[in-house]
């Protein structure tokens, strides 16, 4: 018997799919065209939405989902867009914190497929190109948003900004969490190259918010800010914030509090509401966004006590996650060498200074030596795989190579996920700690082990 919601899922993903096949080497494959006639065959439903658009190179899920979860818990029903998922499609479609219902996703693609069949019909540039995967699962979360009433919604890019799938909206607010070096090939090999393609999302007179500090990227974010006539509010100018680490020893993975003050709002002391000290930066940069959009729509004002409860209940797997104990088991999705720095850093003060096991794996495209200098000197030991499940994973052998290159000391190599986690958990010992990182796609194979859902090895194949 047909499985409908695989059926449409055979759909989506025989599309071209840029997260499986890898971004094209340049920009010019890329455009907005398309998908506002997607839109407007659709209804151009986003037109009807308050948005918060996010951007940044690292940051922007993190900070997304602290938006959200404080507009939620201030009263305001609440959309969230997320890619990519870590198990299931219906994760990128959240409405105060509970993903799509799989009959709707069924609905959806049904409606936009009618749309995009015929759009490609026409004569002209959709019929020689196709929508893409991100065109269509975009379109999906606009119109579902649209359709069952939000009062906001938090809606992340994708990749770079001006030319992103998601930048068909105008958002109430634009907010580019950070810039570093990824996506090179396509966005550029300089910050201020970057931070030009994020700034791509700031739209005319709509009120901007950044948290980036590195001066060449700071004073391109501002000067494309202030061209389209927005007065940018920025990290350590408008807003500003003091983290207070744990004290030592750790008995248990702890956050820390960070005091945040903007123009418009003493914060106070809060609990960060994820491991890392990056992450009081993005909640930083989080009540800055939402600061910015309560001056542009005052019914959307957040109180103190609500980004208290909102930030208290969230949940954002595979971000330094623990996902167990003895030996104290991490997930995190860090894919290049700042993500994995500030997880390097995560290690260092939020966790107890016990043996720690990496288990590795990345993907084509990235800069593989930049992200295991930053992670192995905090291992003792250290495991090389692969994810099964998308095939942009880099061969195990050379991730052994890479390491070797740098310090000379051995790597294991297991090509099964599964199996290097469980001999992760071994050498770690009950009082170790085992860390699985490299990429969200690992991420979201190795999580999927430890809570006993679908084994890696028998996943291979489609992501679901």
């Amino acid at each position: 018997m047909l499985d409908p919601r695989r059926d449409r899922l055979d759909y989506l993903y025989d599309r071209l799919d840029y997260e499986r096949s890898g971004m094209p080497w340049g920009l010019a494959e890329l455009g907005l065209g398309r998908m506002r006639r997607l839109m407007r065959r659709l209804g151009d439903p986003h037109e009807r939405l308050r948005i918060v658009h996010v951007a940044g190179t690292k940051g922007k899920g993190s900070t997304a989902a602290m938006i959200a979860a404080a507009l939620s818990a201030s009263g305001v029903k609440t959309g969230l867009y997320t890619s990519p998922h870590l198990e299931r499609l219906e994760e990128r479609y959240v409405i105060d914190g509970r993903p799509i219902e799989s009959e709707t996703l069924v609905d959806l693609v049904d409606e936009v497929r009618a749309a995009v069949a015929a759009m490609e019909s026409e004569p002209g540039p959709s019929r020689r190109s196709g929508a893409t995967f991100f065109e269509i699962t975009t379109a999906m979360g606009l119109l579902h948003f649209a359709r069952t009433g939000v009062g906001a919604v938090v809606l992340e890019v994708g990749m770079g900004g001006r030319l992103d799938s998601t930048n068909v909206v105008r958002p109430l607010v634009a907010v580019v969490t950070g810039i570093a070096l990824d996506h090179v090939r396509q966005l550029g090999d300089t910050l201020g190259a970057i931070a030009r393609e994020k700034a791509g999302i700031f739209k005319r007179g709509v009120p901007t918010v950044s948290g980036v500090r590195e001066p060449e990227p700071r004073a391109v974010i501002r000067r494309v800010a202030l061209a389209r006539g927005s007065r940018p509010r920025e990290i350590d100018v408008d807003f500003r914030y003091e983290e207070f680490p744990p004290p030592p020893p750790l008995a248990r993975p702890t956050p820390s509090r960070a005091a945040v003050r903007t123009w418009r709002t003493d914060w106070g002391t809060l609990d960060v509401p994820l491991l890392g000290p990056h992450q009081a930066h993005n909640m930083a940069v989080a009540l800055a966004s939402l600061d910015a959009l309560a001056e542009a729509e005052p019914a959307l004002a957040v109180a103190r006590e609500d980004a208290v409860r909102g930030f208290a209940g969230m949940d954002w797997p595979a971000r330094v996650e623990v996902v167990a104990a003895r030996p104290w088991t991490v997930i995190d999705g860090a894919h290049n060498p700042a993500s994995a720095a500030a997880l390097a850093e995560t290690l260092r003060r939020h966790f107890p200074d016990v043996p720690r096991t990496l288990v590795f794996g990345t993907t084509r495209d990235k800069d593989l030596p930049g992200q295991l200098r930053a992670l192995l000197p905090m291992f003792r030991d250290r495991i090389a795989t692969r994810y099964l499940r998308n095939p942009r994973a880099v061969a195990v052998e050379e991730v052994v190579a890479a390491a070797a290159a740098i310090d000379g000391r051995p790597v294991t190599a297991i090509d099964d996920p599964a199996e290097a986690l469980a001999t992760a958990r071994r050498l770690a010992g009950p009082d170790g700690l085992v860390c699985v990182t490299g990429s969200l796609f690992l991420a979201a194979e190795a999580r999927a082990v430890v809570l006993g859902r679908e084994p890696a090895a028998a996943a291979a194949g489609r992501a679901v």
